[in-house]
């Protein structure tokens, strides 16, 4: 018995033969859940008033009867300037940011089927 033991350590499983094992590789369809591209914006125009030394006072009534008191809100031609420099930005950036996005959407969607 002792010798069986040792006599199937040592020849471990060759004495059941080799078996050959067959390796494939194939690509997995994945599905990817693509995300709801967000609504479009909706921006609302301001009113701008240039407001000069010879209409101030016309603004002034005006300004008071449509909006009951007035209130100032200033801002320089400098300074309107780098806002306008701001907002061209912020619209570079969101339009590269969306390009990624679409990308990302056409790599990632499954190839659509086409009708015969």
């Amino acid at each position: 018995m002792i010798l069986l033991t040792i006599s199937m350590m040592v020849s471990s499983c060759s004495m059941l033969g080799t078996k050959q094992i067959e390796i494939q590789a194939k690509p997995l369809d994945r599905t990817i859940v693509q995300p709801v591209m967000p609504r479009e914006l909706d921006l609302k125009e301001p009113k701008w008033f240039a407001v000069t030394d010879k209409n101030i006072e016309t603004f002034l009534i005006d300004i008071k009867e449509q909006e009951g008191e007035v209130i100032f809100l200033a801002m320089s031609v400098p300074d309107y300037e780098v806002m306008s420099y701001n907002m061209q930005e912020l619209k570079r950036y969101i339009t590269e940011m969306k390009d990624v996005v679409v990308y990302y959407r056409k790599v990632t969607m499954p190839p659509k089927k086409e009708k015969s």
